[in-house]
C-alpha cells in the first residue's frame, strides 16, 4: 500500500478486523450446529452453507478477488466448470454400465 493515507489504511485493517469477526462467529455457528439435534442430513446442509459463505469471506477479501476484473472470473468459471465435468464423468460410465 505504497503511498496509501492513513485513514485508507484503517479503512483496510477494518475491513479485515470486521472479516476475522465473521469468520470466528461462523465458526462458532459450525460448533453450534454439530451439537444440535437435528438430523444428518440438514445438519451437514447447514455446516456446507456455513462453510461456503466462509469461504466465499476469505476468496473475496484476504485473497483480493472482490476488486479483481473479469478475466478472474471467466477463468474461475471455466475452471469450476471443468471440475464438474471431471466430477460426474465416472458417473456416466456408471449410469451406462448393464449392472452384470
Amino acid at each position: 500500500m505504497a503511498g496509501a493515507t492513513v485513514e485508507e489504511i484503517k479503512r483496510e485493517t477494518r475491513v479485515y478486523r470486521n472479516v476475522f469477526l465473521a469468520l470466528a462467529a461462523f465458526t462458532a455457528i459450525t460448533v453450534a450446529i454439530s451439537y444440535m439435534q437435528v438430523s444428518f442430513a440438514l445438519a451437514l446442509t447447514l455446516a456446507l452453507l456455513v462453510a461456503t459463505i466462509k469461504g466465499s469471506l476469505v476468496a473475496c477479501y484476504f485473497m483480493h478477488l472482490i476488486s479483481e476484473r473479469k478475466l478472474i472470473y471467466t477463468v474461475l468459471l471455466i475452471t469450476a466448470g471443468f471440475f464438474l465435468v471431471l466430477l460426474f464423468l465416472p458417473l456416466g460410465s456408471y449410469l451406462g454400465s448393464t449392472g452384470s
